[in-house]
C-alpha cells in the first residue's frame, strides 16, 4: 500500500484531516483499529471556532439540531459569551458519533481512503518517506507515504512508537460519565457542587440525560480499569440522594483531570493532531475543538508540501502556531478544574472571579480564550495590519457583479482568496503567478471596516484554513505575503502545481 498521507485515527480529527488533505489534492488513506465507529460521544459540542471551520467546508448545515448556546461558565463561574460577537459557549445538541458520520461521508466523498480493523504496530522513518508495519484481519502487512499523522487519541501508539516528548501533569482525580435513559433527572446544566463533589446532567434527548460524576477523593484507576454503571449509580446517589439503579445506561466512561502535551507536533515525517498531541480535563467543548482546528491548520499546509508548492518552513508553521494554542488551552482548563472541582477552600476565589467576570473586559477575555476567537497567529506583515493573524469573520460580501455571498462559501474548495475592491484587471495581474493556488474576488465594497481599523482598508488575502494572512494596502507589499504562504509564483504558461494528484471538487 502506497499513498501520500497515512492518517492513524477514524475519529472526527483524523477524518476532518483527510477532507482538508484531499482538497489540496494528496492522497491519503485512513488507518482505524476498531472494525466498526465506536457509536460513542465523549464530546457533546463544539465551540466557535470548531463551528465555523466546518461551516467554511459546507458541513455545518448538515449537522441536524445543532443549537448555539450563548450561556456558559468559565469554571463554574456564569459566563455569558455573548460578549463577543459571534461567540458562544457551545454548540447542543450534536453527538459526537453524528459529527464522525458526517464527517466519513464528507471524506470518502472527497476520495479518500478509509480502511478499518488495520492496527499500526510499528513505525520506521526513511529518507524518502515513512513505513508503517500494520496488524488487520487478512494479517500482517506495510504501508508507505511521504507522512504519516497520528490522530489516534490520548494514548496514541503513534506518539508512543516515533518518540514523541508528552509532558505535563498526571492525573489526581478520575470522573464518571454516564447517557442514562428512562429516568427523570434534574437539570444540572454547568454543574452543581454538592457536599462530596461535583454533580452534573443535561438532557440530550427526550428521554436520555448526560451525567457527570465528580466525587472528592476518587483517584485514578489502575491501568484505567473499565467503569461499571453501577460504580456511577452509587457515585451519584452518594453525592444528590438520588437513584439511578435500575435505569438504563447508553453509555458509560471514565475520564481524567491529566494534562499532557507532546513538546513538538512533529518529528520528520511523522506529526499529530488532536488528542495524539494535547490531552486535558474537556471543559466547554474545547477537545474536539481544539482537534478539529489542529486538522484544518494541518492539513492545506501538509497537501501544497505534497504537491510541491509549500515555501520553506511552511509545514513546521503547524507546531509554531498551534502549539501555543494547545497549551493555552491545557492552561485554562486547568484553572477550571480548580475552581469546577475542589471544595469550600476554594469559595472566596470563585467569589472575586464572579466580580471580574461581571467587568466586561474581562469577560470578553475569557470568552475569546474558551471560543478561540481570539486566536492571532505571526503573519509575518510588517506593519501588522489589525485583521492580520485573526481569523477573517463571517461577514455578507457584495461582489463587483451586483450579487452576494459569505466569506465561508468562499474557502470550501480550501484554495487561499483574496478579496478586492481594487480593479479586477489590475489584481489579476498582481497575483498572476498565484492563481493555481489563490482565487481573486473582486467586491463592490470592502465588510467589516471598523473591525478593520481603518477606512482605507480594500483587499484581504485569507488562508485557506480562513485566517488572514495579509490586508492593505499600506501594510506590505501583497506579493510578500504570497510568497510566504503560498510559494513563488508560477512561470508565464505554467498554472498548475508540478505533481501530485487533480484538485478534487470541494462538493463530492
Amino acid at each position: 500500500m502506497e499513498t501520500d498521507v497515512i492518517v492513524v485515527g477514524a475519529g472526527p480529527v483524523g477524518l476532518m484531516l483527510a477532507g482538508e488533505l484531499r482538497l489540496g489534492g494528496a492522497d491519503v488513506t485512513v488507518l482505524e483499529r476498531r472494525t466498526v465507529p465506536s457509536g460513542e460521544s465523549r464530546g457533546l459540542g463544539f465551540t466557535a471556532v470548531a463551528m465555523e471551520v466546518f461551516n467554511q467546508r459546507g458541513l455545518y448545515d448538515r449537522l441536524a439540531n445543532a443549537e448555539p448556546a450563548r450561556q456558559g461558565h468559565f469554571g463554574g463561574i456564569p459566563l455569558d459569551f455573548g460578549v463577543l460577537e459571534g461567540a458562544f459557549f457551545t454548540v447542543r445538541g450534536v453527538f459526537q458519533y453524528q459529527v464522525e458520520r458526517i464527517l466519513e461521508e464528507w471524506a470518502a466523498g472527497l476520495g479518500a481512503t478509509i480502511l478499518r480493523d488495520h492496527e499500526v504496530l510499528d513505525l520506521a522513518e526513511q529518507p524518502d518517506g515513512i513505513v508503517a508495519e500494520i496488524s488487520g484481519s487478512a494479517g500482517r502487512s506495510t504501508a508507505k507515504a511521504a507522512f504519516l499523522v497520528g490522530c489516534d487519541g490520548g494514548r496514541s501508539a503513534v506518539r508512543q512508537r516515533a518518540g514523541f516528548d508528552f509532558t505535563g501533569t498526571d492525573a489526581t482525580r478520575e470522573m464518571y460519565l454516564a447517557d442514562v435513559a428512562g429516568r427523570h433527572i434534574k437539570p444540572r446544566f454547568i454543574g452543581e457542587r454538592v457536599p462530596g463533589g461535583m454533580a452534573m446532567s443535561a438532557p440530550l434527548e427526550a428521554t436520555v440525560d448526560r451525567i457527570i460524576v465528580c466525587e472528592d477523593g476518587t483517584r485514578p484507576s489502575p491501568g484505567r480499569q473499565g467503569v461499571t454503571f453501577d460504580q456511577v449509580a452509587d457515585a451519584w446517589q452518594r453525592l444528590t440522594g438520588e437513584s439511578l439503579h435500575g435505569a438504563e445506561s447508553r453509555w458509560v466512561s471514565a475520564f481524567t483531570d491529566a494534562a499532557r502535551q507532546a513538546t513538538q507536533y512533529r518529528r520528520g515525517r511523522v506529526l499529530l493532531a488532536g488528542d495524539a498531541a494535547h490531552v486535558h480535563l474537556p471543559a466547554g467543548g474545547q477537545g474536539l475543538s481544539l482537534g478539529i482546528q489542529d486538522a484544518a491548520n494541518l492539513g492545506w499546509k501538509l497537501a501544497a508540501t505534497i504537491r510541491g508548492w509549500a515555501p520553506d518552513g511552511l509545514l513546521d508553521t503547524y507546531h509554531s502556531e498551534r502549539h501555543p494554542v494547545g497549551a493555552r488551552v491545557l492552561r485554562n482548563t486547568l484553572a477550571q478544574g480548580m475552581l469546577y472541582l475542589t471544595g469550600a477552600e476554594m469559595d472566596p476565589l470563585r467569589s472575586v472571579l464572579a466580580e471580574v467576570v461581571a467587568i466586561p473586559d474581562a469577560a470578553r477575555h475569557l470568552a475569546g480564550m474558551v471560543s478561540g476567537l481570539d486566536i492571532r497567529y505571526d503573519t509575518g506583515q510588517s506593519p501588522e495590519h489589525p485583521l492580520a493573524g485573526h481569523r477573517m469573520p463571517d461577514s455578507e460580501l457584495q461582489l463587483r457583479d451586483g450579487s452576494r455571498t459569505r466569506v465561508p462559501a468562499l474557502l470550501y474548495s480550501a484554495r487561499g482568496v483574496l478579496i478586492s475592491t481594487a480593479d479586477p484587471a489590475g489584481v489579476h495581474s498582481a497575483i498572476a503567478g498565484w492563481q493555481d493556488r489563490v482565487d481573486v474576488v473582486p467586491l463592490s465594497s470592502f465588510p467589516l471596516v471598523a473591525a478593520a481599523g481603518d477606512q482605507v482598508t480594500m483587499a484581504a488575502l485569507i488562508r485557506p484554513d480562513g485566517y488572514v494572512a495579509w490586508a492593505g494596502p499600506g501594510y506590505g507589499p501583497l506579493d510578500e505575503a504570497l510568497g510566504r504562504w503560498f510559494g513563488p509564483p508560477r512561470p508565464a504558461g505554467r498554472g498548475q502545481p508540478p505533481s501530485g494528484p487533480d484538485r478534487v471538487s470541494a462538493t463530492a
